[in-house]
């Protein structure tokens, strides 16, 4: 059992029941079936890695059509505008679950809360090995539906009824969008493991010393992220299951009296909107999901290369658990459109400007951790800088969305798309990134090659701005989101040339990735050796060998001495402090 001193630390008397499970042998015991962490924080990243692949190719084809709407493509044939459509819900739907919740929560956290707690493993290791493989059964059902009869659904990632309630409603809306709720419904129950699992270990397994003000603040998003997760998934579970009896059974949660072709479903007494309520409770905390642990990647990265503790580590607690508590209270704001009341509209309004205020302290403390630091310039660095930009840039279009006076010009147009790509979509990528190079030489061994990984987020920068920013003004002049084709829409001419400019910047912004891939890979099996804390960093996990071994500390549990970001301490033999270094008078 875990107990704990008077001074709020955790006496580690558990850790070996819990990692009770010995070194597997077979390799489907190592490497499939594995009950290790490490591995399937490593699996979790693979499966993030296939999917964004995937939602990149769907998105050129979307590029593609847009310009060239007779264009006939290889393999995939001339492009329907109802095959757009598919293309744009199964591009959300992958890029939003298995990319944007599973690499910085399922990867990252996996891998690296139970070391930097210095813990043997997670609190459940069966569990968590079963989280994966249920997320990993979700993303096969997605991808299953292309290959079903009439193809994937149309409906958008946000699935409204009452056009995905309506088996009859368009091509995709029968056994395809059957699929896409029931592997919503599956990765919501994966979600749900892996939250009870890292709350747990976060609460429960922690090192003795390692009280919760030291913990760095990667622990800390991973676990916010982890309760956001627990309390919002369940709540779209609920709602797809409801909405497959809808469409199954003959119930009427979603469906009122509706007439589709001509003819009178049998449906009557139900709410469209009840969807949408229940879709955004959890789809705008899914949005902290998505990004909370790039803020905690941003924060750790930024201190180490930037050689100096976080500015404001407290103030950087209390705002990503002011984020986590306020982004229940904003999912209104979506609805603007949807006939609510003035008065709803308002206050959800208001929560929504007030959800500013603790992302503008992160910001702030950023940018005072930066400042008079002595920078290193290395590529975990730099991407680290450009999830702040992006997610900054991002944000300054959020306060227009929120008044509904402007929402509902802008609502339906290219400008919420730009809006919610850049900080959540793109910013949470370079947060993946950043974690990549930052952490590859303690998972892998090897270090990653920099002159590769420079090129890779220059161009993946500059190309990011270079298709995210001109939809803003595509948005103020009107452009409509979700059309296939501008052809039929004269007004909307003037605008194919930015069309065209953003179509190429994705072409190199996608060959860009191809560097990635390249350096990961060849690194894994011919970068340079790495050393056991290459960054000189401060925190437990790079006190551990590379890779670390199996319980992760070789027998032994470190004891905490220090806070998370202890650089450029008076007094001290180097210019920073690890974490199981004997204390040091004052700390940051």
């Amino acid at each position: 059992m875990a107990g704990r001193t008077g001074g709020g630390e955790t006496i580690m008397a558990t850790s070996e029941v819990v990692h009770a499970h010995a070194a597997p042998q077979g390799f489907i015991r190592k490497y499939v079936f594995s009950l290790d962490h490490k591995v399937i924080g490593i699996q979790y990243f693979f499966l993030a890695l296939t999917a964004v692949w995937v939602g990149m190719f769907l998105s050129l084809l979307m590029r593609i059509h847009l310009i060239w709407p007779n264009a006939n493509l290889p393999i995939v044939g001339h492009l329907q505008p109802e095959t757009y459509l598919s293309l744009l819900t199964m591009h959300g739907t992958i890029m939003v679950f298995f990319v944007l919740t599973t690499a910085p929560q399922g990867g990252f956290g996996n891998y690296f809360l139970p070391i930097q707690i210095g813990a043997p493993d997670m609190a459940f290791p069966v569990l968590n090995m079963l989280s994966f493989w249920t997320t990993f059964v979700a993303f096969v059902l997605l991808i299953a539906a292309f290959f079903v009869t009439g193809g994937a659904p149309l409906h958008g990632w946000t699935g409204y009824p009452p056009l995905s309630a309506v088996q009859s409603t368009g091509p995709g809306e029968g056994l395809g969008a059957d699929l896409w709720i029931t592997s919503i419904a599956i990765f919501c129950a994966a979600s749900l493991m892996g939250a009870l699992n890292f709350i747990t270990t976060t609460l429960d397994l922690r090192a003795k010393g390692m009280t919760l003000m030291r913990m760095p603040l990667t622990v800390w998003s991973w676990f916010i992220t982890a309760i956001l997760g627990l309390l919002a998934f369940g709540v779209l579970l609920s709602a797809g299951i409801l909405l497959l009896m809808d469409r199954n059974l003959g119930t009427s949660f979603f469906l009122p009296v509706i007439v589709v072709n001509g003819q009178l479903m049998g449906h009557k007494g139900g709410s469209p909107l009840l969807w949408q309520h229940l879709f955004w409770f959890f789809g705008h905390p899914e949005v902290y999901i998505a990004i909370l642990p790039g803020m905690g990647v941003a924060s750790q990265v930024l201190s180490s290369f930037s050689r100096k503790p976080i500015f404001g580590y407290r103030a950087m607690v209390y705002a990503m658990l002011a984020i986590g508590f306020l982004g229940f209270m904003v999912w209104g704001h979506h609805m603007f459109m949807s006939g609510m009341s003035p008065y709803s509209a308002f206050a959800f309004s208001l929560l929504t400007m007030a959800i500013g205020v603790p992302s503008a302290i992160k910001t702030f403390n950023w940018l005072g951790t930066l400042y008079k630091g002595r920078i290193r310039f290395y590529t975990p660095m730099l991407f680290a800088i450009g999830f702040v930009s992006l997610f900054v840039s991002g944000g300054l279009s959020g306060p227009f969305l929120a008044q509904p006076t402007l929402d509902i010009p802008l609502h339906d147009t290219y400008f919420v798309v730009g809006h919610f790509h850049l900080i959540m979509g793109v910013a949470a990528i370079f947060g993946i990134f950043a974690a990549t190079y930052y952490w590859f030489p303690k998972m892998f061994g090897r270090m990653m090659n920099e002159g590769l990984g420079k090129a890779h987020f220059w161009l993946t920068f500059i190309g990011t701005y270079a298709i995210f920013m001109p939809m803003h003004y595509l948005g103020m002049a009107g452009h409509p989101r979700r059309y296939s084709q501008l052809t039929e829409v004269a007004y909307l001419h003037p605008l194919i040339p930015l069309q065209t400019f953003m179509t190429y910047a994705a072409f190199i912004t996608i060959g860009a990735q191809f560097i990635f891939v390249i350096n990961l890979f060849w690194s894994m099996f011919k970068g340079p050796k790495a050393a056991d804390n290459p960054w000189d960093a401060t925190t437990v996990e790079w006190t551990t060998s590379t890779p670390p071994p199996h319980d992760n500390f070789g027998g032994h549990t470190p004891v905490v001495n220090n806070g998370p970001y202890e650089y450029g301490v008076p007094g001290a033999a180097r210019d920073f402090v690890m974490q199981t270094d004997p204390k040091l008078g004052a700390t940051h």
